[in-house]
């Protein structure tokens, strides 16, 4: 009987597809009744020129096929591993235990690109990976190579071997990738492997699994699938995973050591009731995404109250200027539990050890991403953006084949730790913990499904670079964009109706918090709405093929001071341009000058210039700062009259800094006045 109603899912699945085109977005959520903000199609939308047709660019030509050959190969394992456990090859197990995530990850990525060029050797390639991964998947659907190569260990014996956050990556990556190809292949794997999930997990959860939830992906991933085959259960066991948190007695068992118990894994307290971020920040960031996912199909308020409350204790308390999260590398929860890779207390920010992965960082703008689908308001939209454009690139090169894991604001001679599994001075080829590359180059492929949601009558404009959008409205009339601009070096961006439905309609234009003073403007003349740093501008009227929205929005150099209360950036400042921030880098300084040396006079000219040769094409901040000639090694010194030189300072955007070689480099700089 299951197989009968499965069959039925899936091909009222299929009909759907064919109905209604919006249902292949990123998140599929048309049907969703709680979200104000969907998603458009993959694909609909492509980069044409500037900064992001350049990633994508970049992303298509070097960084897929370099990440595809380490997966393949023998650095990074992970085919090899499904490899062994499907019976092909003979060998042990190598990598993390939850490779096997990071690797439906980089096939995500391939999916995307996929979607923009059509190149049908990608979709090959992905079928090959689906033939191997379902020939190791067990027969009852469980699928773990570690596991299942090790065969002393033990199926959910320990939630530290990530069995769920694999689990996750695959149901995503399975999804997307039957919403692009219409393929069943790799689909039918992902529900093989949740139905055994399900049974796992209920009616009723077996003890010694009740707090086995660890890196919850596979919230986010049974939410897809729900959506996908309209299959109820998927939901509900989305939903049981967010009930399980915080349930029982948070002390070490048979699943988990000491060091991950209590806050470090959101377990101290259930969801609904938190109010502050705690724990390791990728697995706190990826269980809010989730239960985002959840509140957008079943409108629960205490749900989206907690999600709320959490957002803004991240935003606003916990987050660095380069939207950065995960303060700390090794420390305590503000409830004294210990945790690593994970979020401090309120307005406790260093810079010189702060960790900030990569995968923190982007699971910040995932789950901001939701919220604006839930909400619809651009304050979302703003922190995606501050990630990509900061945080999240700088876990790359420009090149596109080495990568950072952590993130700090400030290196220098005394800084981090080089010699940690996962903190390098330069950024590194392979990463034996390889999470974040992936996941990087899955957002980088897919960030143009981000650039629009559609309304209920029209489309929003998250974000801005040369792209043309070919989509379908929310009562299936043709809309067709295109927007040119060098956004985010240039503040002008053209939007041009190429084709359209003719009745009204509204296109919302997000107006950034950074941009006060914007102005816009359709067919040359002025519009009588508001505009309004921080919000959308909504611009509803009968439109017509050959009109032009012109936008404006002010690249001032900003000088930003951080909160009082933040004890680590007291008298130092930050330069921020448009979403970019800004770092002085010690190439640029004069020889044998440290960045501890450098102060930023508060009166001084800065001009920006855009140099398109240098670091892949960037616009860089050039003005006059100081250097302090008199030093002490001491530890505390008596104060005298602190003796300066000044020099011509370059400033560049922070997530291009390390790309010319080992350096030092900071963000806050102290000022002098």
């Amino acid at each position: 009987m299951k197989t009968y109603k499965r069959i039925f899912l899936l091909s009222f699945a299929i009909l759907s597809h064919l109905l209604f085109v919006q249902e292949k977005g990123i998140i599929n959520n048309k049907d969703s009744k709680h979200v104000t903000f969907k998603s458009i199609n993959i694909g609909d939308c492509t980069w044409t020129s500037g900064f992001w047709a350049d990633k994508f660019h970049t992303c298509e030509e070097t960084m897929l096929p370099y990440m595809g050959e380490l997966f393949r190969g023998d650095v990074g394992h992970s085919l090899n591993n499904f490899k062994i456990a499907a019976g092909l090859k003979e060998g042990e197990h190598k990598g993390m235990k939850w490779h096997d995530g990071d690797f439906y990850k980089y096939m995500e990525a391939v999916t995307y690109v996929y979607a923009q060029n059509g190149d049908k050797a990608l979709l090959q390639e992905l079928d090959e990976y689906i033939d191997i991964i379902g020939k190791a998947q067990a027969d009852d659907g469980y699928l773990q190579t570690y596991v299942q190569i090790n065969e002393d260990v033990k199926r959910f014996g320990n939630r530290q071997y990530h069995e769920m956050y694999n689990s996750g990556h695959l149901y995503t990556s399975a999804c997307v990738h039957h919403r692009v190809t219409g393929q069943e292949n790799f689909l039918n794997i992902a529900l093989k492997h949740a139905d055994q999930l399900y049974r796992m997990f209920l009616p009723e959860t077996p003890k010694e699994l009740m707090r086995f939830g660890f890196n919850q992906t596979q919230i986010m991933g049974l939410a897809e699938l729900y959506r996908e085959t309209k299959d109820k259960r998927y939901l509900e066991l989305a939903e049981h995973f967010i009930n399980l948190r915080g349930q029982s007695k948070v002390a070490p068992d048979a699943t988990a050591n000491y060091r991950f118990i209590g806050d470090m894994v959101q377990e101290r307290k259930p969801l609904r009731q938190e109010t502050s971020a705690e724990g390791h920040a990728v697995l706190a960031l990826y269980f809010y995404a989730g239960a985002a996912d959840v509140y957008a199909e079943t409108g629960e308020k205490a749900l989206i109250d907690a999600l709320d409350r959490l957002w803004s204790d991240v935003v606003d308390k916990k987050m660095y200027v380069t939207g950065a999260c995960g303060q700390t590398h090794h420390g305590a929860s503000s409830r004294v539990d210990m945790i690593h890779e994970g979020f401090l207390q309120e307005y406790m920010m260093p810079n010189l050890s702060a960790y900030n992965e990569t995968c923190a960082n982007i699971c910040n703008s995932m789950f901001s991403y939701r919220m604006l689908g839930i909400h619809g308001e651009a304050k979302y939209a703003d922190i995606m953006e501050l990630v990509l454009f900061n945080s999240a690139l700088s876990g790359i090169s420009v090149e596109g084949k080495d990568y950072f894991y952590a993130n700090p604001l400030r290196v220098c001679e005394h800084g981090h730790d080089p010699g940690n599994n996962t903190e390098f001075d330069v950024r590194q080829p392979y990463i034996n913990c390889f999470c974040c590359p992936p996941n990087l180059v899955r957002t980088i492929a897919k960030v143009s499904g981000w650039a629009y949601s559609l309304t209920d009558n029209g489309v929003a404009v998250n974000l801005y670079g040369g792209n043309k959008l070919q989509t379908k409205l929310m009562d299936g009339s043709v809309l067709e964009l295109e927007q040119i601009s060098q956004y985010p070096w240039q503040g002008n961006v053209t939007l041009k109706v190429e084709k359209c439905k003719k009745t009204p309609f509204e296109v919302q234009l997000r107006i950034p918090e950074w941009a006060k003073g914007s102005s816009v403007k359709v067919n040359g003349e002025a519009v009588d709405v508001k505009i309004q740093a921080g919000t959308y501008a909504k611009i509803e009227r009968k439109w017509k093929k050959g009109d032009v929205i012109y936008l404006d929005l002010p690249m001032d150099i900003k000088l930003l001071e951080g909160n009082p209360l933040i004890e680590e950036v007291r008298n130092q400042v930050a330069v921020k341009r448009g979403p970019v921030v800004y770092c002085v880098e010690s190439p640029d300084l004069p020889q044998g000058t440290s960045i501890l040396d450098v102060y930023f006079p508060v009166k001084t000219a800065l001009t920006a210039t855009y140099k398109p040769g240098f670091l892949g094409g960037v616009v860089t901040i050039n003005g006059e700062l100081k250097v302090r000639k008199d030093k002490n090694e001491a530890m505390y010194n008596a104060m005298s009259a602190p003796q300066f030189e000044s020099y011509q300072a370059q400033l560049v955007p922070y997530f291009s800094w390390a790309n010319r070689g080992e350096a030092e480099m900071s963000v806050w700089l102290p000022v002098i006045w």
